[in-house]
C-alpha cells in the first residue's frame, strides 16, 4: 500500500485525504499547523492526523519520511519549500497552484530528480490543460484555442454574482497577475480583467476574462504550434465591471491583503455552486475549416458519506488522479511532468478522474 502525505487540512487536502482512502490503495497521513483543522477532519477518520507546521524544514522532513508521495494543498507561496522537501526525501511531488512563478521554480527543483514533480494538478491549471490539449490534437492546425472554466455559486444573491469557493489568496493572485497566452504564434503576455466576452451555454449567459495561472504549460507547449491560446475566467455577467472598481478605482490591487480581508469578511463560503468547464478549437482537420468543443458542468456530490462542493470534488479528483496514474507507472515516475502528458481518456476512466463525467 502505497504511503500518502497531504499537506493542508483545509478544502482540498480534506476531501483528498477521503477520496484516497475510500480507493482501499492508499495509506493517507494529513498534516496540518492548525490543531482545530485536524479536529475537524478527525470525523472523517480517513487518515493520521499529525500538527506540523510546513514552514519548518526540519519538521516537515521528519514527518514526509517514508511517503511515495507528497500533495501540497497549501496556498501557493508555500510550495517552493515543500518541492524542496520533496527532493530531499525521495517523494513524488503534486499541488493545486496557479500561480506561474512557483511553477517555475519547481520546474528547477525536478531537474536531475529520481521521483515526479507534477504542479498544477488541480482544475484550472489541470484539468483544463488536459481538456485543451485533447482537442489540440484532434487538429492538422490550430487557429484558436480557447479554455474557460468557472466556479460559480448555483444561486448568487450579491451584486459580485459570487460566493468564495476557493483559496482567498489564489483568487486574488489570479485576478492581479499578468497573463500568458499565445497571440499570432508568438508567447505574450495580457493584462488581467482584460479581453472581455460573453457566450451562453444551455440558456445560461456568463462572462469571461483574463485571469492569472489557469493556461499552465500550454503556451510553453504551443508556441509556433497554435495561432491564438487564451485563458479566462467564466462569472456571471456584472462581476468584472465591480472587480475593476476595486482593483483599479479604488486600487486594492496594491492592497492584496486588505482585498482578501474585505472578501473574506463580505462574501459567504457555499457549498451550493457549479463547475463551468468550456474548452474550444478552431482549426483544420484534412483542409476544412472545423471547430470542436469540450463542454462540462459539474456540481457538488457526496463522497465518504458527506456532501462535498464541485469545486472540492473537482479540484481533489485532479489532485488525486494524477497522483494516481504516475504512482501506478501510468504516468512518468521521474523528473517534471506536465498535465498536457495525460491523456483525457485516460484522466475521465480513472476511478479519481470519473467525478468530471463520462467520456463524451
Amino acid at each position: 500500500m502505497k504511503k500518502i502525505l497531504i499537506l493542508g487540512a483545509g478544502k482540498i487536502g480534506r476531501i483528498a485525504a477521503v477520496m484516497l482512502n475510500e480507493s482501499g490503495d492508499y495509506a493517507v497521513t494529513l498534516a496540518d499547523a492548525s490543531g482545530e483543522m485536524l479536529e475537524i477532519c478527525a470525523e472523517d477518520n480517513a487518515a493520521t492526523l499529525v500538527k506540523v507546521d510546513v514552514t519548518d524544514e526540519v519538521a516537515l522532513k521528519d514527518v514526509a519520511k517514508g511517503h511515495d508521495a507528497i500533495l501540497s494543498t497549501c496556498p501557493f507561496f508555500l510550495n517552493v519549500a515543500i518541492a524542496k522537501v520533496a527532493r530531499a526525501v525521495g517523494a513524488s511531488y503534486f499541488d493545486v497552484t496557479e500561480d506561474v512563478e512557483t511553477t517555475r521554480a519547481i520546474r528547477e527543483i525536478s531537474k536531475g530528480a529520481e521521483c515526479a514533480f507534477v504542479p498544477q494538478c488541480g482544475l484550472a491549471p489541470g484539468f483544463i490543460s488536459i481538456a485543451a490539449h485533447d482537442l489540440f490534437k484532434r487538429f492538422d492546425h490550430v487557429h484558436k484555442l480557447r479554455l474557460r472554466v468557472g466556479a460559480l455559486p448555483q444561486n448568487p444573491t450579491n451584486r459580485l454574482k459570487y460566493n468564495l469557493t476557493w483559496s482567498t489568496d489564489g483568487l486574488i493572485n489570479e485576478y492581479l497577475n499578468p497573463c500568458e497566452a499565445i497571440l499570432n504564434g508568438k508567447r505574450v503576455e495580457v493584462l488581467p480583467l482584460e479581453g472581455y466576452e460573453r457566450f451562453t451555454i444551455d440558456g445560461t449567459e456568463y462572462e469571461a476574462f483574463n485571469t492569472s495561472g489557469g493556461v499552465g504549460a500550454l503556451c510553453d507547449m504551443l508556441e509556433g504550434k497554435v495561432d491564438n491560446l487564451d485563458y479566462k475566467t467564466v462569472r456571471y455577467p456584472g462581476h468584472q465591471e465591480i472587480l475593476k472598481i476595486l482593483i483599479e478605482d479604488l486600487r486594492l490591487g496594491e492592497r492584496p491583503d486588505m482585498m482578501k480581508e474585505i472578501f473574506e469578511n463580505a462574501l459567504p463560503v457555499t457549498k451550493q455552486d457549479v463547475i463551468v468547464i468550456f474548452a474550444d478549437a478552431v482549426g483544420t482537420q484534412r483542409g476544412a475549416l472545423c471547430e470542436e468543443s469540450f463542454i462540462r458542468k459539474v456540481h457538488g456530490t457526496r463522497v465518504g458519506g458527506r456532501d462535498w462542493s464541485a469545486i472540492q470534488i473537482t479540484t481533489s479528483a485532479g489532485l488525486c488522479a494524477v497522483m494516481d496514474m504516475v504512482l501506478t507507472g501510468k504516468l512518468p515516475t521521474q523528473g517534471y511532468v506536465r498535465q498536457e502528458e495525460v491523456r483525457l481518456e485516460d484522466f475521465l476512466i480513472n476511478r479519481f478522474g470519473r467525478y468530471f463525467g463520462k467520456p463524451d
